[in-house]
């Protein structure tokens, strides 16, 4: 036999075949061709114990090297950062060892994951130490998010400074309170009353913000009001915090039949702490059940005191959905203002600066951006300077009713089409940096967003199911896609607030972008709903979608989507049974025995028997079994209840047999739907 065909046949190469022989006692010679049939029958017979004990050596002289290498590390101190959570992929990037040994790592200490699966901080440390690296953990979001904050509060007090030829503006208004309180509706309501006479044929665009037109029944006078349209960007955790701060007032919306929620309390802390002067409105006064009185005595445990009640806070009853009282809540929101009109100013004269409130990229148009311009006036072919960067020309600005518009003043939001690259929400643009503004590097500048993105996609788990008590709970499945990484985010981060101990959400994918057929492929093999934020499907995806009756939901706030998962989690809670008692009766005959049911004959000693209630089978005292009382007969009549004192003729169904002398307790149970209590803390 040729050399060559035994060492394909033992699945090897030729030289590492002549290598290996001599030390097993098969000495063929180095430069062999051939070999005799009966030695090639003798190699192959004991190649498996050779093959054994070649990998013994090999996993040993690999143990011995990583174990050099973790020592090496140890001794040059090489440490490694890590976050809260990542994928193994990541992990093995960072450590910069290949994915398969991390994986073989981790199944030596008894985790079984595939590269795409979410390790903890704890358990990426400990395997990390392992090999032999320090590690640190990673500035956690929120610290990093403080310091962010901070570096552009800085930024716009900064350029609001320059500020010399001071005028009224008009004021910035946020609306901020609990889910289901009427946000949306408040702010349809006063812009579907108020708006422009000569605005109203105007498509309206979801922009972020919006103008009001206020005028005074008594003068005649227009007031303009500019509204963060925060139902759909409260969620964003850069607005929550900046939202207050942009704004000059806040309406605190409070459902008058539902009270102060945890997420009230929230944020009555945001508004007391920007410090901006704020009134209540006490909204669902239409509806059965509203308490107002209730509200406020809530209101001021929280510290929040009415005027009528000796405090400083004007409170109006409205109902946003009947318009009830918006006139009187927009005349109280102005004379506030009217109130702190020294601080509701700016300088129409020099160059705008504003704050970020929308970004997405629009298939059309490409980056765009609402600006609220806080102080100068921003017109078309204006640089768009944030951070000491040009990220583009003014080539088109836009109100919320789709109109162009030429100048955007102070407390005015425009839609800007001219980026170059999308900007982060709250970002500051700062046309007073423009001597020292320098062209962006769209390649440098999409390879950070990406990097972020990445580290986003990998870092956000989903909201629950990551532990084994979360594998018990009912699960809502859902893939998420959205138009920008500032969306996504948000549409994860408003997850946190479902905490249940039965239900949870568990997302099962997100990216951004269209829903591709991937998305599609992803929620069939889960069960799970398709959700797009400002994304639509592709053509293939969403024929796709309808073959396979797959659930797709497209959103544009935020709000609608945390309403439609707490009616979805609602659902999948298990209803509550309560079990009322009805009476018992005691076996004194046993007429007729079937194979699955019974007729029997007895007295009903306490309360009544009803017709198709449950039967609990007592004798001695103990419980046996269950059963159902399917026919009553008193007398010769067959009846629905028979009464306490009464001898009765019962069919029974159930698996237990009867016996003279049972005792039957007869009861109902109802089976009440349950409402899913949120924990916001």
């Amino acid at each position: 036999m040729n050399v060559t065909e035994l060492a394909r046949r033992l699945r090897t190469n030729t030289k590492e075949l002549l290598d290996i022989l001599p030390e097993y006692g098969f000495d063929i010679g180095q430069k062999a061709i051939k070999i005799d049939d009966r030695t090639a029958e003798l190699v192959m017979r004991k190649w498996k114990f050779i093959k054994r004990d070649l990998d013994k050596k090999k996993q040993l002289e690999q143990d011995e090297k990583k174990k050099k290498e973790r020592e090496l590390r140890k001794e040059s101190g090489e440490t490694v950062t890590l976050p809260d959570r990542l994928m193994v992929k990541d992990f093995a990037e960072r450590l910069n060892l290949s994915v398969t040994e991390v994986i073989k790592e981790l199944m030596k200490n008894g985790i079984l994951a595939n590269q795409n699966q979410d390790i903890d901080y704890e358990t990426a440390a400990i395997m990390a130490e392992e090999l032999g690296f320090f590690t640190q953990k990673e500035d956690s979001k929120e610290k990093a998010h403080e310091v962010k904050e901070e570096a552009l509060e800085i930024t716009l007090e900064s350029a609001l400074n320059k500020a010399s030829h001071m005028e009224r503006r008009p004021p910035v208004v946020v609306v901020m309170g609990h889910v289901d309180h009427g946000k949306t509706t408040l702010l349809d309501t006063i812009r579907k009353a108020h708006i422009a006479s000569g605005e109203k044929g105007g498509i309206t665009q979801h922009i972020g913000a919006y103008q009001a037109i206020w005028k005074d029944p008594k003068t005649g006078d227009e007031r303009p009001i500019t509204f963060i349209d925060t139902p759909g960007h409260e969620a964003f955790t850069v607005m929550r915090s900046r939202g207050a701060k942009v704004a000059d007032l806040a309406i605190i919306i409070v459902a008058a039949d539902d009270g102060v929620k945890p997420q009230t309390e929230e944020v009555i802390q945001i508004v007391k702490a920007a410090k901006i002067p704020y009134i209540v409105a006490i909204n669902k006064m239409d509806k059965e059940g509203a308490d107002p009185a209730r509200t406020m005595t809530e209101l001021s445990g929280k510290g929040v005191q009415s005027e009528e009640w000796g405090g400083d806070i004007p409170m109006v009853q409205i109902s946003a959905k009947n318009n009830l009282h918006i006139d009187a809540l927009l005349d109280t929101l102005l004379l506030v203002a009217d109130m702190n009109e020294d601080n509701i100013k700016a300088d129409p004269y020099m160059p705008a600066v504003g704050t970020v409130i929308e970004s997405h990229v629009d298939k059309g148009m490409g980056p765009v951006a609402t600006i609220l311009v806080q102080s100068g006036t921003l017109k078309k072919g204006d640089n768009l300077i944030i951070g000491e960067e040009i990220y583009g020309r003014v080539r088109a600005m836009r109100n919320d009713t789709g109109a162009e518009i030429a100048t955007a003043g102070p407390s005015v939001p425009a839609q800007i089409i001219g980026f170059k690259v999308a900007p982060t929400i709250g970002d500051i643009l700062d046309l007073t940096k423009a001597e020292h503004a320098t062209p962006i590097d769209i390649k440098q500048k999409k390879t950070q967003q990406t990097g972020a993105e990445r580290m986003i996609l990998s870092s956000h788990h989903h909201t629950q199911g990551d532990d084994e008590h979360d594998e018990k709970k009912h699960t809502l499945n859902i893939v998420v896609k959205a138009d920008v990484l500032g969306s996504l985010e948000a549409l994860i981060g408003s997850l946190d607030r479902f905490k249940h101990d039965e239900v949870a959400v568990r997302i099962v994918g997100k990216g951004l972008g269209n829903i591709s057929e991937n998305d599609v492929a992803t929620a069939e093999g889960s069960g799970a709903t398709v959700i797009g934020f400002n994304v639509k499907p592709t053509s293939t995806a969403e024929v796709s979608m309808r073959e396979k009756n797959i659930p797709f939901k497209q959103y544009t706030l935020i709000y609608d989507f945390i309403d439609w998962v707490h009616e979805e989690l609602e659902q999948l809670l298990e209803s509550e049974s309560i079990v009322h008692e009805l009476g018992n009766m005691k076996v004194l005959a046993v007429f007729r025995t079937d194979k699955k049911a019974m007729t029997v004959g007895g007295r009903v000693e306490t309360g009544k028997l009803k017709k198709d209630a449950k039967v609990r089978v007592k004798r001695d005292g103990e419980e046996i079994g269950k059963g159902t009382l399917i026919e009553l007969q008193s007398g010769r009549s067959q009846v629905k209840e028979v009464p306490q004192g009464t001898e009765c003729g019962i069919r029974y169904e159930g698996k237990v047999k009867i016996e003279k002398g049972d005792i039957l307790e007869a009861y109902e149970v109802e089976k009440k739907e349950r409402k899913l209590e949120l924990n916001t803390q």
